[in-house]
């Protein structure tokens, strides 16, 4: 059984002596502190017990190649050497999430005026966002550490991953989420018929109440709370793959959506090990975040040159991306200003508008946070913040059908008519 929470958090008694089997998690071989560097054994712990920073996976990695890469199979299990996964985790059932398309977005391209524009779309996942790639390494690493239920707070998204990946597996899962959320993505958890809680709150009220219950069930793992440096590294898989489909190489420009913001800190990880082993040639790039104004903490902190993020009570559609206390905050503003990015924020309009954009130019249907990236992408290009001549790639983290709210006011029917050529012709579309 799992130690318990506070043992989790370093609190009570040295790491050393929590008493669990050491967990075969592939080439990782530590949990690393973000501020002070201590480092302790793989386990269920997620702070430092020295200062209580935030803690990640370290690995000690040889021998992975190009060509061992792609000979594994076609989805995030390709990477298992660079993951905290164990090694037979591709034999397990799971939702075998990943490697998604890469596509070339030329219309969208000139309809902005940029040289050359990918999206990277992880609509194409099993539930239809990137919150798979997250939980996929969630799952396998705390059964692993002897968990027995899988758990969340969530904003919709990840609440989706959870209930299905679990019941993949075969396993309970547990899912709490606030009531305001868009109704496509209740349903669309409500359907795998695992525990499921709505809470009168937003967010970071969920998020606090998972908190608690982390501290008190052993056997629950609560994906982005008590396993929570095991799943933040699932996000790297999207880095992986786009320098992957790309050729073997790194972007010049990235913009990533901003909710914790450790999809944007892990796709910077990404890159950033990609180099060091030698999988991709070292070259300067940068990394940009997106956030809707009515959630725009970071975007807050970056303008004001400041390190410190306040927190925010979030007023936007785009609930994923709604985290008023982005728990890595400060680390996107350390990756953004090191790679000579920028953050900006976008109106609930202007996301609408760039979903349509996205919509029309290349076909793709995204929900509100990739409407978010887009109508960011288009802010950077009109202030000069992001040079056009150079090679962008832009994620979309989920598909449109999970928030049809936000654009049902606008997207209506061209004309209704009687059945008849003249009715048409009528209409002026011919």
């Amino acid at each position: 059984m799992p130690t318990p929470a506070c043992d989790q958090i370093g609190a009570g008694k040295d790491e050393g002596e929590a008493s669990h089997i050491m967990p075969n998690l592939g080439n990782a071989t530590a949990l690393t502190c973000r501020e002070c560097g201590n480092s302790v054994e793989l386990g269920p712990y997620y702070a430092c017990a020295e200062c209580f920073g935030p803690l990640e996976v370290s690995y000690d990695v040889k021998g992975v190649t190009r060509e061992s890469i792609e000979a594994g199979p076609h989805n995030i299990w390709r990477y298992k050497d660079l993951l905290p996964v164990p090694p037979n985790v591709a034999e397990i059932p799971n939702l075998e999430p990943g490697f998604t398309r890469l596509v070339k977005a030329d219309q969208l391209a000139s309809a902005l005026g940029l040289s050359a524009l990918w999206v990277k779309d992880d609509s194409g996942n099993p539930t239809h966002s990137f919150k798979d790639r997250v939980v996929g390494v969630a799952l396998a690493a705390a059964r692993e550490l002897g968990f027995k239920v899988l758990a969340c707070p969530s904003t919709g998204n990840l609440a989706n991953a959870v209930a299905a990946a679990a019941a993949r597996a075969g396993i309970r899962s547990a899912v709490f989420v606030p009531s305001d959320l868009e109704q496509q993505k209740i349903i669309t958890t409500a359907v795998y018929d695992g525990t499921f809680v709505t809470v009168d709150g937003n967010y970071d009220d969920v998020n606090r109440l998972a908190s608690e219950l982390a501290g008190e069930q052993e056997d629950w793992a609560f994906v982005n709370v008590n396993v929570r440096p095991y799943y933040a590294e699932g996000s790297k898989t999207l880095g992986y793959e786009i320098a992957e489909q790309l050729g073997w190489r790194l972007p010049d420009q990235i913009v990533v959506p901003i909710a914790s913001g450790s999809q944007l800190t892990k796709i910077d990880k990404a890159f950033q090990e990609l180099i060091k082993l030698g999988l991709v040639e070292d070259r300067p790039y940068k990394v940009y975040g997106a956030q809707a104004e009515g959630c725009s903490p970071v975007s807050a902190a970056y303008k004001a040159g400041q390190d410190v993020i306040r927190p925010v009570k979030p007023n936007t559609i785009a609930k994923s991306l709604a985290i008023g206390n982005p728990a890595d905050g400060p680390y996107v503003l350390d990756a953004v200003r090191r790679t000579g990015g920028a953050i900006e924020d976008v109106t609930d309009t202007e996301v609408v508008d760039a979903i349509r954009l996205l919509a029309r130019t290349e076909g793709i249907f995204a929900e509100t946070a990739g409407g978010v990236t887009v109508g960011v992408l288009k802010k950077l290009i009109d202030s000069g913040q992001l040079d056009p001549s150079l090679e962008t790639v832009i994620i979309n983290s989920g598909e449109g059908l999970k928030t049809l709210d936000a654009v049902a006011p606008v997207a209506k029917p061209s004309a209704n008519i009687a059945p008849s050529i003249e009715a048409f012709r009528a209409t002026g579309l011919v």
